[in-house]
């Protein structure tokens, strides 16, 4: 094998790493919001809730099936939050998520 295809195996590795972290980062950055809007609305099974928010996540691409949830859920419990607010909460619970999945990387 020639030098440019062990360079070329190295940076699919790399890239499907880095794909595989941010996935989880997602991931993880859905439960902490599903945990906080849990408590907010005094949901009796947070971890549930929690739950429910990550499967949502995965009905379509980008944030717009978690933040309909999450608000439509805030309205319902009269906590309402706007969607500039849950873009923000989002942003400060993914930089949260990044760092506990690089901590759970490095072990």
């Amino acid at each position: 094998m020639s030098t440019f295809d062990d360079r070329k195996k190295a940076e699919e590795a790399r890239q499907a790493l880095k794909e595989e972290l941010c996935f989880k980062a997602e991931a993880r950055r859905n439960k902490l919001i599903g945990l906080w809007a849990a408590e907010r609305m005094g949901h009796a099974d947070p971890a549930a809730y929690a739950r429910e928010v990550v499967v949502a996540a995965l009905e379509l691409p980008g944030d717009d099936d978690i933040a309909g949830k999450v608000l439509g859920d805030l309205e319902a419990a009269g906590q309402p939050i706007t969607l500039a607010e849950f873009h923000k909460l989002a942003d400060a619970y993914f930089a949260v998520a990044q760092e506990q999945v690089m901590q759970d990387v490095k072990g």
